[in-house]
């Protein structure tokens, strides 16, 4: 569909982003999260890090979480 100014409405959209952490070129609807579901379909609802790097950062983050032993205090 073209209007007026001789471009379609697929050229506008983007369909590709670079991510922040890895810096590679990926699909926007397959390779990034959806990170308001109220805005579907627009580019500026999709996160900037990609699906990999944010399993990656999630994990790393969960396997070195300290563990605090509290225990009650002597009196």
């Amino acid at each position: 569909m073209m209007d007026e100014f001789g471009f379609g409405l697929e050229q506008v959209i983007f369909k590709d982003r670079v991510c922040r952490v890895c810096n590679k070129k990926k699909n926007l609807l397959e390779d990034f999260y959806l990170t308001r579901k109220d805005r579907k379909g627009y580019p500026s609802a999709y996160s900037y890090e990609c699906k990999i790097c944010t399993i990656k950062r999630i994990t790393f983050k969960r396997k070195n979480k300290k563990i605090n032993n509290w225990e009650y205090p002597d009196w």
